[in-house]
């Protein structure tokens, strides 16, 4: 990865290409987890590929890449967010029929846009994209202790939405489904949560 950068950092066009195709999905999920609609999350990506091209040959360290460009992405979803002048994080999936499924049924996206905004970004950061506490710090300009408390409560809401979705009892001992990927560390090396 890092000789790709060093070579997109060379202004090569194939390089380029194929490091945003490397980072697209990936963008796109952080992006729509901090923005209310598939189009609002297309243009941050958009907007994010333009200036990384721009501001490639600046970056320091290349190994930080993933990094610097996911703090660009957040800067551009702010930017989207503040040209709205309506920041409406809630209910963007909760009446899509989740109501009569169980918690272990609901798609992560669903999951994910049930949660407080404040919780909903580090968790997608955390779980999905793979990152430490310190660079989510880092990329959200916050104290690495908040970031822990964050998700701390972020999975603890995951229970709540458990209650609330299921009708059941929060679960003892063993816990399935969305709730047992937040509890743990979900995995490989990747992302931490996968899909279903």
């Amino acid at each position: 990865m890092e000789e790709l950068v060093r070579k997109a950092k060379q202004k090569d066009p194939e390089a380029f290409t194929e490091l945003m195709r490397l980072h697209m999905q990936s963008m796109y999920k952080v992006a729509r987890a901090y923005l209310s609609s598939d189009e609002d999350a297309a243009d941050a990506v958009q907007e994010t590929i333009l200036t990384c091209y721009e501001k490639l040959p600046l970056l320091k360290h290349d190994k930080y890449f993933k990094t610097w460009m996911t703090k660009i992405l957040m800067r551009k979803c702010c930017d989207i967010l503040k040209s709205q002048k309506v920041i409406d994080f809630n209910g963007k999936t909760a009446e899509q029929g989740a109501c009569d499924k169980s918690f272990e049924e609901l798609e992560w996206k669903e999951v994910i846009g049930l949660l407080d905004e404040k919780y909903r970004l580090i968790m997608v950061l955390y779980y999905v994209e793979g990152f430490q506490t310190g660079e989510i710090a880092q990329i959200l300009d916050m104290n690495e202790n908040t970031v822990r408390t964050r998700l701390k409560r972020g999975k603890e809401q995951m229970q709540d939405v458990y209650v609330k979705k299921s009708g059941r009892r929060k679960p003892h001992g063993r816990k399935t489904g969305v709730a047992a990927k937040a509890a743990g560390r979900g995995g490989n090396s990747g992302s931490r949560m996968e899909k279903g």
